[in-house]
């Protein structure tokens, strides 16, 4: 199947690589589908883009890499959602920003995606253990270019 995208063009992918969120994504609920994209090797930071919405795509990231302790208490009812069996089965990613020079990760709204038959869903924790601008990354400032020709 060809996915159309701003940033990438448009991609080839299988079918069978498509993940569905029944509920959608927080704001955006009404776009379910979506493919995750691996732009470069280390496979640290991945995009999940809208098969529906060209301009739609999240960076997304597994939270262990960040935060070995990190935790996502799921709920039967929510094991039920995408027809987890077992939790390891489950893909934990979290979505990441850049604030200023930083990365920042919503630890309080993780995606849990069911590897099995990918549904996902992304849930809200109430515990205020986490939050939604965790730093997980400070990126360097380049020096401002000077003109030599002045």
């Amino acid at each position: 199947m060809k996915v159309k995208t701003t940033r990438f063009g448009e991609i080839e992918t299988e079918f069978d690589r498509v993940i569905r969120f029944p509920r959608g994504i927080l704001g955006f609920p009404e776009y379910r589908e979506y493919v995750l994209l691996q732009t470069n090797e280390e496979g640290t930071f991945f995009w999940l883009q809208s098969t529906e919405n060209p301009a739609l795509a999240f960076v997304v990231s597994d939270p262990m890499l960040f935060v070995p302790e990190y935790q996502v208490p799921l709920k039967m009812e929510e094991f039920a959602d995408i027809a987890l069996a077992r939790l390891e089965d489950a893909q934990i990613f979290i979505i990441v920003n850049k604030v200023e020079q930083v990365l920042t990760g919503n630890l309080q709204g993780p995606l849990v995606i069911n590897a099995k038959n990918r549904q996902g869903l992304q849930l809200v924790l109430s515990e205020k253990k986490y939050s939604t601008r965790h730093s997980l990354v400070h990126l360097e400032q380049r020096p401002k270019q000077v003109s030599k020709t002045a």
